[in-house]
């Protein structure tokens, strides 16, 4: 389970065993959502926030900062998507401090 980012206690990370769309969990104390990132001809689309069966969804002030997150990390989040699952490197954990506008 690759730990992408730390932002404010939610927990970014990608399951190892992923699967297309490209996408990250967030999860914090227990609860857990995902983002979704649409891409066509290289162009970021949409991104949709999911629930993930099984899990408690992230409660509304950390769902709104888990979104907020990835619309500002995408490029990233798919960048490292690619390492991870396309080139087979590892991928670092990032901590965020400064909180997104």
């Amino acid at each position: 389970m690759p730990k992408l980012y730390e932002y404010f206690g939610i927990i970014i990370f990608f399951y190892s065993n992923e699967h297309e769309p490209i996408h990250v969990h967030g999860r914090y104390q227990g609860k857990e959502s995902k983002a979704e990132i649409i891409i066509q001809e290289g162009e970021i689309l949409e991104i949709r926030i999911e629930e993930v069966m099984g899990k408690r969804p992230l409660d509304s002030v950390q769902l709104n900062d888990f979104r907020k997150f990835v619309q500002y990390y995408a490029d990233n989040i798919v960048q490292k998507w690619i390492d991870y699952f396309v080139f087979h490197r590892k991928v670092m954990t990032e901590k965020i401090a400064g909180r997104l506008k």
